[in-house]
């Protein structure tokens, strides 16, 4: 059985320990530059634009998390959820709590009135692909994405000040 409930100031420890997991598992062990603070700020700060669930066993043990945030369809003219990361501890894996999740986050967006709830997924996870695929997700054929990041990104953009982008 899985409790899901909102995440609270307390849990950032558990989802950083939990991201650091999901980079090793997607074999960028070294990638992680997300910090305790910068965690709780974009999670409980003002004005939060970052969301995350907790799964915890009928114990109450930390199982699990989901982190989340809006996007926006032009098309559809509504919000929809970009699911950033999905991930179950190893050993809790096949208890019902990624699946618990998801059902969690696509209730939020049908009570909201969202389109569509969205994430990726590497090409390899076929563990994850097959998971997602018996919830009745499907991929995106025909799309790719795209990252601009790093040098790439500074050597491209100029500085806009944040008050100026709202």
């Amino acid at each position: 059985m899985s409790v899901i409930r909102p995440a609270t100031e307390h849990d950032v420890p558990a989802i950083l320990r939990m991201i650091h997991e999901l980079a090793h598992y997607e074999k960028e062990p070294d990638a992680v530059r997300n910090t305790p603070e910068m965690l709780q700020a974009v999670l409980f700060g003002d004005n939060p634009r970052v969301f995350a669930a907790m799964a915890e066993n009928a114990a109450g043990d930390v199982q699990g998390f989901a982190l989340w945030f809006l996007n926006y369809s032009t098309w559809e003219g509504v919000h929809g959820i970009y699911l950033e990361d999905l991930y179950v501890s190893p050993e809790a894996r096949g208890e019902g709590h990624g699946k618990a999740l998801l059902k969690h986050l696509a209730g939020i967006a049908v009570g909201n009135g969202y389109a569509r709830v969205e994430w990726r997924v590497l090409d390899w996870n076929e563990p994850s692909i097959n998971f997602y695929r018996s919830l009745g997700a499907r991929p995106m054929d025909g799309w790719s994405t795209f990252r601009l990041t790093g040098e790439a990104l500074e050597q491209f953009g100029t500085p806009v000040p944040a008050a100026a982008h709202g």
